[in-house]
């Protein structure tokens, strides 16, 4: 089943992903923080406390058995940048800027954090390559997992009929409502397609990301796609939500790493 509980923590993995390599979108019970970032907020600029949140890292770590000296993550900014992730990030250095993380090294994993936006995780088994992508509506128009999947052609040799990709747990197109400005700006990013993940209702216009996302890596000859139709704003029990939540709430963590050896 794509739900599994590990000490306490709930988490949900894709099936197509599973045996292949580690990875985990880890819900929100289990942590130790108090509401609203209850309990396993992995988000440290919400106003939890630094301590919960270092703990609540660990125990997500140690979830998929993982030390956290591996962590590499990023500072999320809503662009395009894509980082490299060849040795884990010592923890007293800066997050680099970026919304991808690509990495073949078994010593690295992976983490971002999410709270509507789209997680997407990427994985060659060819050449032993993992990648995370933070796609909100900006990153999924301007095409963030479009320059991650470029960067893994580039940099690895990566050929996306051969990866292995996820959409996870992410606002749903029945809750992603946004106005006339930036229906105009998925108008422009994806010309004729727009008419695809656009839709109007009683006057109201939302926004399908997953389908966005999904275009982006069909476009690029992705065949092997799992989507988690998973929605953070219906399920706030399990997932952080900040449209739903009306911005007082945490983060969720997704978590991802090579199999050593």
């Amino acid at each position: 089943m794509p739900f599994q509980t590990n000490g306490g923590i709930r988490f949900f993995q894709f099936d197509s992903f599973r045996g292949r390599v580690k990875h985990a979108f880890l819900a929100r019970l289990g942590g130790v923080s108090p509401a609203p970032w209850r309990s396993l907020n992995l988000g440290g600029t919400v106003g939890d406390e630094p301590q919960r949140v270092q703990e609540n890292r660990r125990l997500a770590f140690s979830t998929l058995g993982l030390d956290l000296v591996s962590l590499f993550d990023v500072w999320q900014v809503h662009g395009v940048e894509v980082a490299i992730a060849d040795t884990p990030r010592r923890l007293d250095t800066p997050r680099q800027r970026a919304d991808a993380i690509l990495s073949n090294s078994p010593s690295v994993t992976l983490l971002m954090r999410f709270a509507d936006c789209v997680p997407v995780l990427l994985f060659d088994p060819i050449h032993a390559v993992i990648g995370m992508v933070h796609a909100g509506w900006m990153g999924t128009v301007n095409g963030t997992l479009r320059a991650a999947l470029n960067a893994m052609q580039e940099r690895y040799g990566s050929q996306p009929g051969a990866l292995y990709s996820g959409i996870g747990p992410s606002i749903g197109p029945d809750h992603y409502e946004i106005g006339p400005d930036v229906a105009s700006q998925v108008q422009a990013g994806f010309g004729p397609f727009a008419a695809e993940c656009l839709e109007t209702r009683a006057g109201r216009i939302y926004f399908d990301l997953w389908k966005a996302n999904r275009y982006w890596l069909e476009q690029a000859g992705v065949r092997e796609i799992e989507v988690a139709g998973l929605c953070t704003a219906c399920h706030t029990d399990d997932w952080f939500s900040h449209r739903a939540e009306h911005g007082r709430t945490g983060r969720f963590g997704a978590l991802m790493a090579l199999e050593a050896g």
